[in-house]
């Protein structure tokens, strides 16, 4: 340093510097006593200054990570810096907090530990930023600002209050549990058991044992009695999936159950009463399978008291930004990290997807991308190689669009399509008046049919 600057500045101006800067700053030596805290920590932790100096850094910032992983002591241990881990901690007033962590040390001239330097970012403006956008645009875990679906939220706590059979048709993927959840979670029946079945995935022979139980000696290995799914799912709600699956010999053993409340364990000889609402779920039209006898068209209008329909994921992409949002808080929870979202890229190649697996398929991409991501951002060669490989540009590329914006034009092009191009249908599904259709079509440099 230039010996008249050195001579101008105060003895303690690295203090100074250090306690006006936003992150949090604290020194320990090799033993993890503090031996510096500036202004920002004590903020962040509500602990002063005087109280934290002399004290193991693990009193003051209790985590988690403080006993077994401390970055800190795996840094002095290794000699090795720890960059951007991502922890909660508890505040002296008992608030858990988001923080971002980096560690260095410090070493003497022969190069050995002596003391280290801990950074942390308080990113809880960050998380509860993220909490606010994504309670905008959830419903009992189920994220959608699509107005068909909010539709649907509108009716399901009426839904939930009865204890009607209700029939969810959707296509694979589309979150039919989620929407059965939701109905028994705001049900009376929400302190019951959940039990889902899927139909498709047993033969009809399992099927029926798995449903309705048997008895000791009903077959060769039945060696004790075993209740079925009606049994266990006493008081609370049956989902059953795939349920254009059944052999038609289930089907009307479940049609009895349906109209008598009542059903025979396999090789028992006296029926048991079942106190049960049922759910059930088909990713095709049922009435078309009745046209075709694969289904009873009595146990059809049996399921379909109350009926929900899904649009597949390609109708409602509007939804995938904040999908992505969600499914990546989702994994941040799960794996400690904190990766903040994904790239205009990414967010265009994902909206220009036709998503044949739904939203089951945009989950599965993003904890792919998740799990490859170094950063604190997804970027596009963090995606899957068959989505890039097969991905449609959107020719957007010139128009210089934000990620909302391509998420805009890309929903208004499906809602054109889907009305035929005819504006003023467009315009309502979107839930716009037709002078703001024009303008979003002219912004966009959108095409279309008179």
């Amino acid at each position: 340093m230039n010996e008249r600057l050195k001579k101008k500045l105060p003895s303690n101006y690295a203090e100074i510097i250090l306690d006006n800067i936003v992150d949090s700053v604290l020194v320990v030596d090799k033993n993890l006593i503090i031996t510096y805290f500036n202004k920002s920590a004590e903020k962040l932790t509500g602990v002063k200054k005087e109280n934290a100096l002399g004290k193991y850094c693990y009193e003051v910032f209790r985590s988690n990570i403080c006993e077994n992983s401390c970055p800190m002591k795996i840094s002095l241990n290794t000699g090795k810096d720890i960059i951007n881990q991502y922890q909660n901690i508890l505040t002296s007033r008992g608030k858990e907090i988001a923080v971002r962590i980096s560690t260095s040390v410090i070493k003497d001239e022969k190069g050995n530990p002596i003391a280290g330097v801990e950074t942390f970012t308080d990113l809880s403006p960050i998380v509860q930023l993220r909490k606010e956008i994504n309670s905008s645009y959830t419903y009992q875990d189920i994220v959608s600002k699509n107005h068909n679906i909010l539709k649907i939220f509108d009716t399901l706590p009426t839904i939930a209050e009865s204890e009607s059979t209700v029939l969810i048709q959707g296509p694979s993927g589309s979150g039919k549990e989620l929407f059965a959840r939701a109905i028994h979670n705001l049900s009376n029946r929400k302190k019951g058991p959940f039990i889902a079945v899927n139909c498709g995935a047993l033969p009809d022979s399992l099927l029926e044992s798995e449903l309705f139980g048997y008895v000791k000696g009903a077959f060769t290995d039945a060696k004790k009695n075993k209740p079925g799914r009606f049994t266990i799912a006493k008081g609370g709600t049956l989902f059953l999936d795939e349920v254009e699956s059944l052999s038609q010999s289930t089907q009307v053993k479940l049609l009895r159950v349906l109209q008598e409340k009542e059903f025979e364990p396999l090789g028992a000889n006296d029926s048991i009463k079942t106190d049960v609402r049922i759910i059930a779920a088909s990713k095709v039209d049922l009435k078309e399978l009745i046209l075709l006898n694969k289904f009873r068209d009595d146990l059809f209008y049996r399921l379909d008291v109350l009926k929900i329909v899904l649009p597949p994921l390609v109708e409602r992409k509007q939804d995938i930004p904040f999908l992505i949002s969600h499914f990546i808080e989702k994994l941040n929870n799960k794996m400690g990290k904190l990766i903040s979202g994904v790239s205009d890229e990414v967010i265009e190649i994902l909206m220009s997807h036709d998503f044949p697996g739904n939203i089951r398929e945009l989950e599965n991409i993003i904890e792919h991308s998740f799990v490859m991501c170094k950063e604190d951002v997804i970027q596009t060669r963090d995606l899957p190689l068959e989505i890039t490989s097969n991905s449609k540009t959107t020719g957007t590329n010139n128009i210089h669009l934000k990620p909302k914006e391509i998420a805009e034009r890309e929903i208004i092009i499906t809602a054109l399509k889907k009305n035929n191009y005819n504006k003023i249908n467009t315009a309502e599904e979107l839930g716009i008046n037709r002078s703001t259709l024009w303008r979003k079509l002219n912004k966009y440099k959108i095409n279309f049919v008179s």
